[in-house]
């Protein structure tokens, strides 16, 4: 898998789309903060370390709806592995006029865009959510 980031978001919005309640990812630290930000910011009810099939360590996401509907109404790459995205903290995009959220990489750690912000980080923006 070269994309190990994009295919958890993939995997995220066709749960989603099918109505699921919970979706099953193979584990990895970067997919963990990714996954804390996404907690923190209240678009996913939360996230467990289980052990998948073949007993090779996995997470569990548990997604979140609101009347039936998606929290999560979209879910994009910014910087994928043909094409890294870094910008500085002055460049950092604010996703919907600051509605959504940008997930960025730092030497601080993976953080939100507002973390980013107040720490005055840049770094890799690896998605944005809305």
């Amino acid at each position: 898998m070269n994309d190990p980031i994009g295919d958890m978001l993939t995997r995220i919005r066709n749960s989603q789309m099918r109505g699921k309640s919970v979706v099953s990812t193979p584990a990895s630290k970067l997919r963990e903060h990714v996954l804390e930000v996404l907690a923190d910011e209240g678009y996913i009810r939360g996230f467990e370390k289980t052990t998948g099939e073949n007993g090779h360590p996995a997470i569990e996401i548990s997604l979140k709806y609101y009347e039936g509907e998606p929290v999560i109404r979209e879910l994009k790459r910014v910087s994928k592995p043909g094409r890294r995205v870094y910008m500085g903290v002055g460049d950092i995009p604010q996703v919907r006029q600051g509605l959504g959220v940008s997930i960025v990489s730092t030497s601080k750690g993976v953080m939100s865009d507002a973390n980013a912000r107040s720490q005055n980080v840049g770094g890799e923006v690896l998605c944005t959510i809305f």
